[in-house]
């Protein structure tokens, strides 16, 4: 009987443990990436659709894009992803998405000044480019875009500060290449791209 009802004790200490960790899993995250899929698809005269990433991240000073919690290149893809959609499937052609650059560097500044705290400035770059290759007619078109956002905070801000500014910055940064990436697939991939009115003016 004492052996019985040592086993049932034992149970109920290790019960309540295992949900605690049950519920730290299931925690949300805090920030997430943004999202285009609300905005009118790029419809491609393409087969298919290629994300490619050619960026790397160093993992070393003055390079901090690994901290921040929504990732620039994570983003980039998603953007292909829900805005960039193949629609000729009878052909040859192929687009491919490269993201070039997705980093963030910090620099120092220290304050000349006796009051006055030492900052630090942030800098995020967002480079990619969208190619088109025909191989029937063996030509190609691509188009690039380079955006990039700073930010300067106070160096000894805590990191929730810190993180609720990294992804305000990060949101700007997408802000800026969505539009303008657009605007020249728009432009220098017209020809590729289905139901385009866009009329260049010389």
């Amino acid at each position: 009987m004492l052996k019985k009802l040592f086993t049932i004790m034992s149970l109920l200490l290790v019960f309540p443990a295992c949900t605690h960790f049950q519920d730290n899993e299931a925690e949300p995250r805090r920030y997430e990436e943004p999202r285009f899929a609300d905005q009118e698809l790029i419809r491609l005269k393409v087969n298919k659709i290629e994300v490619i990433s050619e960026f790397t991240p160093s993992f070393k000073s003055p390079n901090v894009e690994h901290l921040f919690p929504v990732s620039i290149e994570k983003t980039a893809r998603i953007w292909a992803r829900d805005r960039l959609e193949a629609v000729d499937f009878s052909s040859d052609k192929v687009a491919k998405f490269i993201i070039k650059d997705a980093s963030v560097t910090e620099e120092p500044i220290k304050s000349t000044e006796v009051f006055t705290k030492d900052r630090i400035r942030y800098h995020a770059r967002l480079s990619a480019t969208l190619k088109i290759s025909d191989p029937q007619s063996q030509s190609s078109a691509e188009t690039s875009i380079e955006a990039w956002r700073e930010l300067t905070m106070n160096a000894d801000a805590d990191i929730e500060e810190k993180e609720k500014q990294w992804n305000n910055m990060v949101y700007k940064l997408f802000n800026e290449f969505n539009r303008s990436m657009e605007a020249n697939i728009n432009q220098y991939l017209n020809m590729y791209v289905v139901n385009n009115d866009y009329i260049h003016e010389y």
